[in-house]
């Protein structure tokens, strides 16, 4: 099978469930989330989730994805099919744990097929911009809100 795939990672100074709390409103996305500027759906294995992404220089256009896997505080993956099945992904959100308040965020997608190889290629440096803002924007959501936790304990 031909598949290509676009990752983005970095490190955030945050436990994992500060982080996954961005992550499990995910009608609040837009709120904070330059590549998804509107969102809905809930976390369950099979859920569907209305999506528009905003990839950075392109029209933003909506995605319907289903929820395949998710356990809290590590991952999120979900599966898009566009035109008529020819173009598919999944889509990945992963959280891993280096120490008690470090981790590597993830964020990523692997594209199938010809047709979504071919889609994935034409927009290699908007998928790449619009992962690498998703990551920053959750590396400061999450480093702001460990420091507001701390702040709040001591």
């Amino acid at each position: 099978m031909v598949r290509r795939a676009f990752e983005n990672r970095l490190g955030v100074q945050a436990p994992p469930d500060v982080i996954w709390e961005a992550f499990c409103d995910i009608e609040d996305w837009p709120s904070w989330n330059p590549l998804y500027p509107r969102a809905a759906g809930k976390l369950a294995f099979g859920a569907k989730l209305d999506l528009t992404l905003a990839l950075p220089g392109r029209r933003p256009m909506p995605v319907e994805a289903i929820v395949e896997s998710w356990t809290p505080n590590e991952l999120i993956h979900w599966r898009t099919t566009r035109l008529a099945g020819f173009a598919k992904s999944i889509r990945y959100i992963e959280i891993e744990k280096l120490t008690e308040t470090g981790c590597i965020f993830s964020n990523g997608e692997i594209y199938e097929g010809r047709l979504g190889v071919f889609l994935a290629e034409r927009r290699a440096r908007s998928i790449k911009a619009g992962f690498r803002a998703m990551g920053e924007a959750v590396k400061a959501r999450a480093e702001a809100a460990w420091r507001a936790q701390q702040a709040a304990t001591t």
